[in-house]
């Protein structure tokens, strides 16, 4: 196993390039008094471009709270996120609503699909939204790669939990979107189906250049990563390259006192 305990993680490219998502400081806390729970406490963490990361961590770790502050979806007490470049936490409520909808794309363990619509319809909403062009050659491309030419037409409700998916994938990657958020994206699917979804994944950043953050509690899930970043108590608390469902286990293991 491949593994550090450091308390911040640079990026561990070394080639001088930004981060796609960086973290500088991060503080979130809820509740007040002997209430208070630190689930963020000081994180430091940069994700390389065009890599897989899963974050994992034990129940209450604050992996969860991390993904949402780095997405823009919730808003740390203080610190910086950065995407691209891009200062985040300082941006008002119509800025983070444009960048989370032009430059992030999601997929939920819950597939979020919009039931009156067809696949293909679901798919293009963000564009729809966003009032821009359909670029055609990349929708069949992707369609293509995740096996949904012949289920486009379909609704949701005829489609399988896995097909549904593929289609909240496509969706995140029609953008061109400078990272993909996942949170526990295979939790709702069985193992087979879930490898499926985490093979696309892992082809959308070897082959297409695509950045993903995952969150995951599964040391399956995030073998298919190349690189799991570990949580304890609000903390880094060290991460795993290459990791593999061993390594990402004996690590685990190893958080819990």
């Amino acid at each position: 196993m491949e593994s550090t305990t450091a308390t911040s993680l640079p990026t561990t490219s070394g080639t001088g390039t930004l981060p796609a998502v960086a973290a500088r400081a991060l503080v979130k806390t809820y509740g007040t008094g002997e209430a208070t729970v630190h689930a963020l406490d000081g994180v430091d963490v940069d994700f390389e471009r065009a890599r897989f990361t899963a974050i994992m961590g034990p129940s209450g770790s604050g992996k969860s709270t991390l993904m949402h502050c780095l997405a823009g979806l919730d808003t740390a007490d203080s610190g910086s996120i950065t995407i691209a470049g891009t200062e985040i936490t300082t941006l008002d409520d119509t800025a983070l609503t444009h960048l989370r909808r032009d430059r992030i794309g999601f997929v939920f363990q819950a597939y979020n699909l919009v039931p009156t619509l067809t696949a293909e319809q679901n798919i293009l909403l963000p564009l729809d939204l966003a009032g821009r062009a359909v670029d055609r050659t990349w929708f069949e491309e992707i369609t293509t790669s995740l096996a949904l030419t012949d289920r486009l037409t379909h609704k949701p409700h005829q489609l399988s939990g896995g097909q549904q998916q593929r289609v909240a994938v496509a969706r995140a990657l029609l953008t061109r979107p400078d990272v993909v958020f996942g949170d526990e994206p295979t939790g709702n699917l069985d193992s087979t189906t879930g490898a499926e979804v985490l093979s696309l994944l892992r082809t959308s950043v070897r082959e297409l250049g695509q950045t993903v953050i995952m969150v995951t509690h599964d040391p399956i899930a995030a073998s298919y990563a190349d690189r799991a970043v570990l949580l304890a108590d609000g903390r880094i608390a060290g991460e795993v390259l290459r990791p593999t469902p061993e390594s990402v286990s004996a690590a685990l293991t190893g958080l819990v006192r």
